[in-house]
């Protein structure tokens, strides 16, 4: 199967579960009605209090739903270079959450952020690298794994 085959196929599905609706149920309609009014900022520091509060990964759960679709044929890839493609719009704000993604200096994020594209880490485990992404994300810039 070609690429293009198994990107409409995943599209297909996609577009098939955004029509789908979800009865809320009455118990949890407060808590969701409160959910969909945070931003992307907010649920991100949400999901990291519930990951420590229950010693949880939410990212586990996503990583295993997204190889799924991937394609059953692919090999595995177990590691991962984390590439900072661009800084977008808020770029003190990257440079904070590479700083302390990655355990720099100031200095150093900055020359990072400045330098893109540039590779933050290579050799990263999925998982770390998907939390990497997420972060960096959440601040405003632009992530690709390779």
């Amino acid at each position: 199967m070609s690429e293009e085959t198994k990107q409409e196929e995943v599209k297909e599905v996609k577009e098939e579960e955004s029509k789908k609706e979800v009865a809320t149920p009455a118990k949890f309609k407060d808590l969701v009605e409160k959910i969909e009014a945070m931003s992307v900022i907010e649920l991100n520091e949400l999901v990291k209090f519930l990951e420590e509060k229950f010693g949880v990964s939410a990212s586990a759960m996503m990583v295993a739903g997204g190889g799924a679709a991937a394609g059953a044929g692919e090999e595995e890839k177990d590691s991962f270079n984390v590439e900072l493609t661009s800084a977008g719009g808020q770029k003190v704000q990257v440079i904070k959450a590479i700083k302390e993604a990655l355990g720099l200096g100031l200095k150093d994020a900055k020359d990072l952020t400045d330098a893109a594209p540039s590779i933050l880490k290579e050799g990263m485990k999925k998982e770390e690298a998907e939390k990497l992404k997420v972060a960096i994300e959440a601040a405003g810039g632009t992530v690709t794994l390779k």
